[in-house]
């Protein structure tokens, strides 16, 4: 089992090597591909001993080889997130034929969060594709398992998600964005497949975290009642958290209403 963790971290650390190009090409519409990874200061391309995550960083002393020009910190944490989202998703999942599902939305999920954040844009090029990829790789783990429930159950809930969100964006524009709306249905098939528990739960939590925060910024006046904050990140924090806890937390909330 441990062998087997440490694999998925390495895997992680692959991942989020390249989730690095993916954040910072993709709001700009370049490609992912090519030209390969570069420094922006010099334009050397980086060797590939200078390329292994997070050693290399510590290494370099988070400089460039060639020209001394500083490499943000958050690469490595891009790097190291990426590999701990992964060993989080196994621990709960499980080595179980969806696992591949549950990784792949970790990465994304990285992805959207950190362009969200700096762009304030989730891109259709990364969330559109990702519902083929998920029901694909969801179909695929039902048939293995001869487990159809989790399947119609994960259908429902990303209609459900979508069209609670999409009704919200109707209702105050403003305040929702379609892309909001796009990840909200994207998320509601993967929590779906967990349980109701997780399904309600996820979409709880992102409004909660997001109200919190919000709040927060507000009274230490880094933002007004018009300033414009980045949902998807907080709709991917709470999917995560109701993906390990959505159950515990219904199960709460229960007793606590029932006494």
């Amino acid at each position: 089992m441990i062998l087997l963790l440490v694999l998925v971290a390495a895997l992680g650390l692959a991942v989020g090597s390249f989730l690095n190009v993916v954040i910072w090409r993709v709001p700009r519409g370049e490609s992912v591909v090519r030209p390969p990874s570069h420094c922006p200061g010099c334009d050397q391309p980086v060797r590939p001993r200078d390329n292994v995550p997070v050693v290399s960083w510590l290494l370099l002393r988070g400089r460039c080889r060639d020209c001394g020009e500083p490499i943000s910190i958050r690469y490595p944490l891009v790097e190291a997130g990426t590999a701990a989202a992964f060993v989080i998703l196994t621990l709960r999942i499980g080595f179980e034929p969806e696992l591949v599902a549950f990784l792949y939305l970790g990465a994304i999920g990285v992805a959207l969060a950190l362009i969200d954040l700096d762009v304030k844009r989730l891109p259709n090029v990364i969330v559109l594709p990702s519902y083929v990829v998920a029901v694909a790789l969801l179909t695929i783990a039902a048939v293995v398992s001869d487990d159809w429930d989790h399947l119609l159950r994960a259908a429902i809930g990303m209609v459900a998600l979508y069209g609670f969100y999409f009704l919200l964006a109707l209702i105050y524009p403003a305040g929702m964005g379609f892309g909001d709306v796009k990840l909200a249905g994207l998320l509601g098939l993967y929590l779906g497949w967990l349980g109701w528990s997780e399904l309600v739960s996820g979409g709880f939590l992102g409004f909660l975290f997001g109200g919190v925060v919000g709040g927060a910024l507000m009274a230490v006046r880094r933002a007004g009642r018009k300033s414009q904050i980045p949902f998807g990140p907080f709709m991917l924090v709470g999917a995560l958290v109701a993906i390990l806890f959505g159950g515990a937390l219904a199960d709460l909330y229960l007793d606590t209403m029932l006494g």
